[in-house]
């Protein structure tokens, strides 16, 4: 039973008596937090505290809720200890049992146990609850997320003899070449040691030793061990048995240390590839069911991401036992965070540890930290452990630190905060095993390999800021971490969009609310929907990016006339035969000439050989070798088969030549005379238009703004409005901070200003043209000239049109979001075909998901259903497309390569609107034709977008050809 109050003044003073008649009160389910079931309101805040900065205190107006209900007890269970365990509370809970005051905690994301033995009677006993919103506590758990309330984990009675084992730690020690394993148990007990027996057993299940605690001690010692890491998760199990109790562990035999600046994980020095994870559904909110939780562990596996960062706060206390069976390495964080401290007044970077520095939080992080290490202190898979997050540095953190790392030597301790030292503070960070960051860009990287003062691991706890339509950029982060192995490897911010679930839309697509959309204040928005998977799991591109980033092998072309690839094992233990094979395609011109498979792949763990390939070359047509890596053996989460990356390699460069429908590019034959009357090419001026008509067409070319109003072949309207210029792009939420310098300098309102108009006929050895020459500016209302240009457009007498573009940018303003034309066309046109990188959106710098060949899509599958809308799916690399509705079909090609986008939506609407369910189609086929598109990066909160991928040339030129078939 549960019942929701505003504050503390309301409620039911004797709710917790069993007296209590509680048939008023609702129902709700345990556990499950109250603002998914119709209780108070959501609310997303980032950094914001979302009450007045008043440390210790918080808000009289704290709403808070009562919960009750009723269990039985035997006598039998009387008899014995009974301890009651919340594994997860926000934020502060008082407890009673049978009217009696148990206890108190506000810790929220940790196991908090109470021992309500003398408290219980034989029958029916009432357990009552109060949970408040706010608390202390709340001040330390301002992590980036929705803030949710109420008892979100389990609740449970663990009944145990009335003298059993307290506690135990499993400690794994390995030798310098690790032929020898020494395993120890040390174990502690309620009042008085119990006669407990120790088994153990293999991997395999095999019996190996029993032995009996000696003082409460245990060691065991083993030859050739089986050796626990993430590409082979083998555990031993080890059984402690009392005469009244039998406890299982599972026991993963590894050695972890930091030598020479490099960590290593059974004398290997690991890459890290992985990802924040939060506990969090739209639905259930925080409360997470392993079912749930395996869910993002099995797409984590198909996606070759090997390591978790529990963001910022113990996840449930099974789900370290569920990376033990799998595989992951895990960063197991406490659950502290004070970043609202740089959000007062007159905060910043200079108050960020003005929490930590205070004499209360001595205690409370502590607690914290002790909290997360005894908990979670058996599991094989967590290899470090982390103080917390973006809460400063001081004293408090020291000293938890310390502490941490004498209590458990064998893992390394971690914390990204203590580079955030405020007040002049002599820090003392010598407790820390790693250099963490977060956001750095490649260049500050860089600087720390090459400084030789530094002599710890460099690791990013968190990078490539997954938002929207990304994260871009990933491939130039691996370059670096592949190339050094004093960096560790990165953490992705991060694995699910958060967002509130509220519905579905009429095709069946789910409906998703997130910061703001609940009438909340203070909120940040969107910043919550920043996945590399939807809400629900639906995997986004930007994963589909990280995989093949991440693969487990890469290639390298050495000579692709003989057939020899250069093939890199990226795994840290795993020979590439015991693991995967690979195929391969010949393709030319966008058709697979030859295809072969290579089972048996020689090639140790962090190796590298040279293999021959059996193929011929064809002689003609621009030629890519393919190589796709298939897993060889059924894995817990993927059966044999299951795809874990490519290469493409370029054997012979050329141009895409296509097949084009019988009739493609007929011309009239060539005007010798010179006179209109020998030919069917018109043009006529008729200002503001200039006129072009041939045999079977007519376009209308608009010398004011300097592209064609309407173009009609075949007595069809190619276009619905006119052609366009083209800067803008709805902004990314990778755009989000250079959106508001190309919005100061007008990219999104821009206009044409031309100046000078020719037209004029010419010859060339396929017959007569008619040419139109312009010189023009783009600018915005109050603003100075974005380009100067000068336009060519050439029209042959079938109607093909050649444009050429000189263009200088006024490099005075930021860099452009794209350049090129937009069409406006009828919405039959609802197929494409296009030569380029594909079949997902590519981008500059995101498009290693896909690859250079030949696609067919139809328009409505261009479009990524992103929750914000966004610029999406556009294709870069692209020689040739096709634009088709059965008819009259426009071809595109070009000099150079260009980036094209088809949509249903047009850019303005993206832009526009706050959500995905709002979007309304255009009536209109929306084509985009670009120079350039700029890359996607991550800046939404990390590095600003690399120069390489800008869009911010001086001068370009730009060519481009419409024709038909």
């Amino acid at each position: 039973k549960f019942r929701y109050y505003n504050n503390r003044f309301e409620v039911d003073e004797d709710f917790y008596f069993p007296s209590f008649d509680r048939t008023t009160f609702d129902n709700i389910p345990v556990p499950s937090c109250w603002q998914n079931h119709g209780y108070d309101r959501h609310q997303y805040t980032n950094v914001n505290f979302p009450f007045p900065y008043d440390i210790p205190y918080v808000p009289e107006q704290n709403p808070c809720g009562a919960y009750i209900t009723s269990f039985r007890m035997t006598k039998a269970k009387l008899e014995q200890r009974n301890y009651l365990n919340f594994e997860g509370v926000d934020s502060c809970y008082y407890v009673w049992v049978n009217g009696k005051f148990i206890g108190f905690s506000q810790v929220s994301h940790s196991t908090s146990e109470f021992d309500i033995t003398e408290a219980l009677q034989e029958g029916e006993n009432t357990l009552a609850v109060l949970v408040f919103k706010w608390c202390l506590g709340s001040y330390y758990e301002d992590q980036d997320k929705f803030r949710m309330s109420g008892i979100f984990r389990d609740v449970y009675i663990l009944t145990r003899a009335k003298e059993h084992i307290r506690d135990y730690f499993v400690k794994t020690k390995l030798n310098n070449n690790l032929s020898k394993s020494i395993i120890t148990i040390d174990l502690k007990y309620l009042d008085q040691k119990v006669a407990t027996a120790c088994t153990l057993y293999s991997p395999d299940g095999t019996f190996i030793e029993s032995r009996d605690a000696k003082d409460g001690y245990v060691e065991f010692e083993l030859e050739q061990p089986v050796l626990w890491n993430a590409e082979n998760p083998r555990l031993y199990t080890l059984v402690l048995e009392t005469a009244e109790e039998r406890i299982y562990q599972r026991v993963g035999i590894r050695k972890i240390e930091v030598r020479n600046g490099i960590i290593y994980f059974n004398n290997t020095a690991i890459k890290l590839k992985g990802v924040n994870r939060h506990d969090s559904d739209p639905v259930t909110g925080y409360t997470i069911s392993r079912a749930q939780a395996v869910k993002d562990l099995s797409l984590m596996k198909q996606h070759n991401i090997n390591a978790i960062r529990t963001s910022h706060y113990p996840n449930a206390p099974w789900f370290t036992e569920l990376c033990d069976e799998y595989g992951f390495y895990v960063i197991a964080e406490a659950d502290v965070e004070c970043h609202g401290a740089v959000a007062t007044y007159t905060g910043g970077e200079k108050t960020y540890g003005d929490i930590a520095m205070r004499d209360i939080s001595d205690d409370i992080i502590l607690d914290r930290e002790q909290r997360n290490v005894m908990r979670d202190k058996n599991h094989a898979s967590i290899f470090m452990w982390s103080l917390g997050n973006e809460a400063g540095w001081g004293r408090s953190f020291e000293n938890a630190g310390r502490w941490v790392k004498s209590y458990d030597n064998t893992r390394l301790v971690h914390y990204e905060g203590s580079t955030h030292v405020t007040g002049g503070y002599k820090a003392d960070v010598s407790m820390l095993d790693v250099y963490s960051r977060m956001y750095d860009s490649t260049e500050e990287f860089k600087r720390y390999l090459s400084d030789e003062k530094n002599t710890k691991p460099y690791l990013l706890c968190e990078f490539a800021h997954a938002m929207g339509n990304g994260p871009g950029d990933i491939e130039d982060y691996f370059e670096i971490i592949y190339s050094d192995d004093r960096f560790a490897g990165g953490f992705v911010w991060e694995w699910c969009d958060h967002a509130i679930a509220i519905g579905k839309m009429s095709d069946g697509r789910h409906k998703y609310a997130y910061g703001g959309d609940s009438g909340e204040y203070p909120h940040d928005g969107n910043f919550c929907v920043d996945g590399l998977v939807f809400p629900d799991r639906t995997v986004s591109s930007g994963l589909l990016e990280y995989k093949n980033v991440i693969r487990p092998v890469r290639a390298s072309l050495v000579n692709g006339e003989t057939g020899e690839v250069r093939l890199e094992n990226k795994l840290d233990f795993t020979n590439l035969s015991d693991y995967l094979y690979l195929t391969y395609e010949v393709v030319c011109n966008g058709e697979v000439t030859e295809t072969g498979k290579v089972m048996n792949l020689d090639i140790p763990a962090k190796g590298a050989e040279v293999i021959r390939l059996s193929y011929r070359l064809p002689e003609n047509g621009i030629t890519y070798l393919n190589l796709r890596y298939y897993q060889k053996n059924d894995m817990a989460f993927t059966k044999a088969g299951h795809a874990l990356g490519f290469d493409q390699l370029l054997l012979k460069e050329g141009v895409y030549l296509p097949k084009l429908a019988e009739g493609y590019g007929r011309r009239m034959p060539a005007n010798t005379q010179g006179t209109e009357e020998t030919s069917s090419l018109t043009a006529k001026e008729a200002e503001p238009y200039v006129l072009v008509t041939g045999e079977n067409f007519a376009y209308r070319f608009n010398t004011i703004t300097g592209t064609f109003d309407t173009m009609i072949r075949n007595n069809a309207n190619i276009l619905e409005k006119p052609m366009e210029f083209n800067l803008w792009r709805a902004p990314t939420d990778n755009d989000r901070n250079i959106k508001n310098k190309w919005m100061s300098a007008g990219y999104n309102r821009h206009t044409v200003r031309v100046y000078e108009t020719k037209v004029s006929r010419e010859t060339d050895e396929a017959g007569e043209n008619v040419v139109i020459e312009q010189k023009f500016a783009i600018a915005a209302i109050q603003r100075e000239h974005i380009l100067d240009l000068m336009a060519k457009w050439t029209i042959d007498a079938a109607g093909k049109i050649t444009l050429h573009i000189h263009g200088d940018r006024n490099t005075a303003m930021p860099y452009l979001p794209r350049f090129g034309l937009r069409l406006f066309m009828p919405e039959t046109y609802s197929f494409v075909d296009y030569f380029g990188y594909g079949p997902g959106g590519s981008y500059l710098d995101k498009h290693r998901a896909s690859y250079m060949g030949l696609f067919r899509a139809g328009v409505e599958e261009l479009h990524e259903d992103l929750i914000m809308p966004q610029e999406n799916s556009s294709h870069c690399g692209c020689q040739f497309l096709r634009v088709e509705n059965g008819l009259e079909n426009l071809i595109v090609t070009g000099k150079k390569e260009f980036s094209f986008n088809v949509s249903e939506y047009t850019q303005e609407e993206l832009t526009a609107k706050a959500h995905n369910y709002e979007l309304e189609k255009s009536p209109y086929t929306v084509v985009c034709l670009d120079y350039k598109m700029s890359g996607i990066g991550s800046n939404s909160c990390g590095p600003e977008l690399l120069s390489k991928y800008r869009f911010e040339e001086a001068e370009f030129d730009f060519d481009i050809q419409l024709d038909f078939e």
